[in-house]
């Protein structure tokens, strides 16, 4: 597959991943402000919030796709991570927001909740097409390694999980309403629309730790020693050290140093570093890799016909011809 078919491909999975964005956010704004529920309002505010962080991705994975340019030598990728981050922000605020709402509901204990069937029916339908989307975004960022499809993807997957425990609250709601003796149940809903923002919460930590990793280049933990091990195992290598990995949003660029017999010819060290470049792209497909081949330093050679004097420099072996 070419680079333009996998930008396309990644295009039209953001593309898709924004339609469902803005049919969701409106069907949950109508049944939430039409029962009163917060727990659907709040999950209307994700929706919105995904909607944003969908459109950000589409941009983003557009402008990540530009080859590299004079001034971005190693390309455009780092847009991913920007964008990642964004969407990790706008998932801290929306947490606040439905935290700070869902403790003014159980204090104050003023709102009614209307459950209708399509209280739940909005919820089900969420749950099928986070479902569908989100497997679609998650397919697409592990061929492309796209950290921003991840987060989209990762987003609505705890879609499926928030619309999950609305739906939990829903229950609780029509049970304080039939079974005496269980009106505290009433409350099911702001705690429902908690629970959803501590999911939120959880997902935007793990996310951004990730997203802030990789805008301050932390390597991958455990990538350099594998790389290491496969490239010195090699024939002709004697030698693999000062491996560098570095991530710009789906592109990895890896740097190795090798030591190798410094009676080669060109040739064969152009020859060895290929084969180096393959054994790495093993490790890690489509990765850019730079092999910086250097040649073995003589050793001191100590003529043993002559006593050696400590005050007197000693003979180096020049390398065979």
């Amino acid at each position: 597959m070419t680079i333009e078919e996998g930008n396309k491909e990644k295009n039209s999975a953001a593309l898709t991943s924004v339609i469902a964005a803005i049919g969701l956010t409106a069907f949950k704004l109508v049944v939430g402000i039409s029962t009163g529920s917060l727990g659907i309002l709040a999950e209307a505010a994700h929706s919105s919030l995904d909607l944003v962080a969908a459109l950000v991705t589409m941009v983003a994975v557009r402008f990540s796709g530009r080859p590299a340019d004079e001034s971005h030598n190693y390309g455009h990728g780092k847009v991913e991570n920007l964008s990642a981050l964004f969407e990790t922000m706008l998932l801290l605020v929306t947490s606040a927001w439905i935290i700070y709402e869902a403790i003014q509901r159980l204090v104050n204990n003023k709102v009614e909740v209307e459950v209708t069937v399509w209280s739940f029916i909005v919820m089900i339908v969420a749950i099928i097409i986070d479902a569908t989307r989100s497997r679609v975004l998650y397919n697409a960022a592990r061929k492309y390694n796209s950290q921003a499809l991840e987060a989209d993807a990762l987003h609505f997957s705890t879609d499926i999980w928030s619309s999950s425990v609305v739906i939990l609250g829903l229950i609780g709601v029509l049970v304080s309403e039939r079974v005496s003796g269980l009106a505290w149940m009433k409350q099911a809903d702001a705690v429902a629309a908690m629970g959803v923002a501590c999911i939120v919460i959880f997902v935007s930590y793990n996310l951004g730790k990730r997203t802030i990793a990789g805008l301050l280049d932390t390597a991958p933990k455990g990538l350099d020693e594998k790389i290491q091990a496969a490239v010195a195992s090699m024939p002709g290598v004697l030698d693999c050290h000062q491996i560098r990995v570095r991530n710009s949003g789906p592109e990895v660029f890896i740097d190795a140093h090798i030591l190798v017999d410094s009676s080669l010819d060109l040739a064969t060290v152009h020859k060895l570093t290929d084969e180096i470049e393959i054994a790495i792209h093993n490790i890690v497909p489509r990765a850019d890799v730079t092999v910086h081949p250097e040649p073995m330093e003589a050793t001191p050679h100590v003529r043993e016909d002559v006593p050696t004097d400590p005050s007197q420099p000693l003979e180096f072996s020049k390398p065979k011809s």
